[in-house]
């Protein structure tokens, strides 16, 4: 955690880093809370047409190192602040012009690309800050710094659906102003060194293991992205104050977690705390899919919710794989526009597994749909112990 003597001691454009990832995860979580009850109650959506949802949510992941490459004239810190603009525009257009379904993917798309452009840039800007060998404890801080803000912003939305009685409209629109202060914070920070146009879309054969782990990420994420609030809305028939209750608990565990779980990396190394991810995530996986059929409702919603909780927790592991790839990174230049390619990477299978879950939930069951997550940390596991760092 960070006291005050420490954040005063802080560079000040890290301060306005850390404060504009912190309004960013607040914005994130208003939406997270709220958008799969958004979906349920507007459009009243089917389970294979929640899964084909994915298709233009996710798409802008998968194109977003075409956009960065095309915006090769612009700084990380500058092209942070165009991915605000992109994702308070497109989700505002979500909470007051979705007068139609097919009129509401074109702003989700716009949402979309703006959150998937700054995703590989938080990591790569923090890192920029991180003294030698303390890179996790710099991206703990910034996640523990998330997930405060996180809290609040479930909290506004449990609060505003219990008594305020908020609309997905307000939601959305609270989530904008939030995008647009963090716009302005990154925007006062000085801009950074600009590289060569060449270094934004390069594929090298030395990152050939994190662009797997990528892959693997990417899949299981989607998985419970889209599937595990999913459960809880239409198994378990829960509302949306329920949903922001469980992100409230995963943020306020994550403000120790992150932290320490930054430090750990850069104690234990990142094959140990990668391998462990999978180890639990299994366990998870098995837990959230198949507890209903063995337990009554209640005991199986509580182990849902415990499933839940901690996957949200293991997604902040990902801080592993980007330290992982700094120390294996060739040139200083190749760790952002390679956390880009990743994320591009991961975005290619995870919207190919969107798909597929929602036609396997509709023919099989939702229990299915975890069990290739399950797998899919099995050969996670083994994936990781092949980590080797010179």
């Amino acid at each position: 955690m960070l006291t005050m003597n420490k954040i005063n001691s802080l560079p000040k454009d890290f301060l306005r880093f850390i404060s504009a990832v912190a309004i960013f995860g607040f914005a994130m979580a208003v939406v997270n809370a709220v958008f799969n009850n958004f979906l349920s109650e507007t459009f009243t959506l089917g389970d294979f047409r929640r899964g084909m949802l994915e298709l233009p949510r996710e798409l802008p992941g998968f194109l977003v190192i075409f956009v960065s490459a095309l915006l090769f004239y612009m700084c990380n810190r500058r092209l942070a602040v165009l991915s605000h603009i992109l994702a308070a525009a497109g989700i505002y257009l979500v909470g007051h012009f979705s007068t139609t379904y097919a009129l509401m993917l074109i702003w989700l798309f716009v949402f979309s690309m703006g959150q998937h452009i700054f995703l590989p840039l938080t990591q790569s800007i923090g890192m920029e800050f991180a003294d030698k060998g303390k890179t996790g404890k710099r991206l703990g801080q910034l996640t523990g710094a998330t997930n405060f803000a996180a809290i609040i912003g479930s909290f506004v939305v449990f609060i505003g659906f219990k008594f305020l009685n908020f609309t997905f409209s307000v939601s959305f629109t609270i989530a904008a102003c939030a995008l647009l202060v963090s716009a302005f914070l990154i925007f006062l920070m000085k801009p950074d060194k600009l590289y060569p146009k060449h270094s934004k879309f390069t594929l090298r054969k030395e990152y050939g293991l994190f662009y797997w782990l990528n892959i693997l990420y990417g899949t299981r994420k989607q998985i419970f992205l889209t599937f595990a609030p999913w459960v809880l809305v239409t198994i378990f028939n829960k509302d949306t104050a329920m949903v922001a209750t469980l992100l409230t608990i995963g943020g306020v565990i994550g403000i120790v977690f992150n932290p320490l779980l930054g430090r750990a990396i850069d104690r234990f190394g990142e094959r140990r705390i990668l391998m462990t991810e999978a180890a639990v995530l299994f366990a998870v996986c098995i837990g959230y899919g198949f507890s209903r059929m063995v337990f009554g409702e209640t005991i199986a919603f509580y182990i849902a919710a415990c499933c839940f909780i901690a996957d949200q927790l293991l997604m902040s592991v990902s801080m592993a794989r980007a330290t992982y790839l700094k120390k294996i990174a060739v040139r200083p230049e190749d760790v952002t526009q390679t956390l880009t390619m990743g994320v591009t990477i991961d975005h290619f299978f995870s919207i190919g597994i969107a798909l597929v879950s929602g036609l396997i939930w509709t023919k099989l069951g939702y229990q299915y749909v975890f069990l290739i997550a399950a797998v899919i940390a099995v050969v996670n596991f083994f994936s990781a112990s092949r980590i080797r760092i010179n």
